[in-house]
């Protein structure tokens, strides 16, 4: 067989395997008799939903708990029968989870799950984000620099998830072992309390923590690459810069403080 033949058989295969097509459009091209080929494309089938589910519960933690195990499984079932993985990566699948979720019906009265699925995974792509390099570049430019010729650059994988709801309070209960945990969940709900979630990595340890509004507002803009002018403008008068650089430099947050390329970005108001 050629290898253009059997690259055509595999691929046929696999869209068999995910229900694309028919067992039936098979026909001649697989080697087994058809009991035993049937066999086989069941095995398969209940090898790759076993796979990707338990892919998807190690990057979904805190999806996997609200839900429970059976209905998780069930969940991952369907997505990878219409979102099959491309890549041999497993770690790199289910990227489109969140979306998913958001547009599946039986999940509609779960109106925080797809944020907190947006969550899970921006805490899973933060754990294979690059390494920052300490101390952060260009640091002594803040005392000699008009803060409209800056940009202040975060570190790599650093994301900050903006949800209506306490995503980052359900975040840290599902981490931790105390009798009231969810204490808190159950009164930020209570208190329909929006949250801005700030995920980065600290060491080799994902970090989570809710953020105040002034504060997601600065953190946005330098994420946006404002002028360090621009982003003090945005984040109002209830924002406090030095309080803020140093608990960036403790954490890790800042990776470099640069030039800006382009000053006339930070009149663009």
């Amino acid at each position: 067989m050629s290898s253009d033949t059997e690259a055509q058989r595999q691929q046929l295969l696999l869209r068999v395997l995910w229900r694309d097509v028919p067992d039936t459009a098979l026909g001649g091209w697989l080697r087994d008799a058809p009991p035993r080929a049937a066999r086989g494309l069941s095995a398969y089938r209940s090898n790759g939903e076993a796979l990707a589910a338990r892919a998807l519960a190690a990057s979904f933690p805190t999806v996997a708990e609200l839900i429970g195990d059976d209905s998780f499984a069930a969940l991952a079932r369907a997505y990878w029968r219409r979102h099959p993985p491309t890549c041999g990566d497993m770690a790199a699948y289910g990227d489109g989870l969140a979306e998913f979720i958001a547009a599946d019906e039986q999940l509609a009265d779960e109106a925080c799950l797809a944020d907190c699925a947006r969550l899970d995974w921006a805490v899973h792509r933060t754990e294979a984000a690059a390494d920052a390099h300490p101390p952060p570049e260009g640091l002594a430019l803040l005392g000699s620099e008009d803060p409209a010729a800056l940009a202040m650059v975060l570190r790599p994988g650093l994301v900050l998830l903006s949800s209506r709801w306490p995503v980052a309070t359900i975040w840290l209960a599902h981490r931790s072992g105390g009798p009231e945990r969810f204490a808190p969940v159950r009164e930020a709900f209570a208190e329909q309390r929006a949250e801005h979630a700030l995920v980065w990595r600290e060491g080799w340890r994902p970090r989570v923590s809710a953020l105040a509004e002034a504060e997601a507002r600065f953190m946005r803009a330098l994420l946006d690459a404002r002028p360090l002018a621009a982003a003090l403008d945005g984040a109002g008068a209830d924002f406090v810069f030095e309080p803020w650089l140093l608990q960036a430099l403790q954490q890790g947050w800042l990776a470099a403080v640069l030039p800006c390329l382009d000053h006339s970005v930070g009149d663009e108001r």
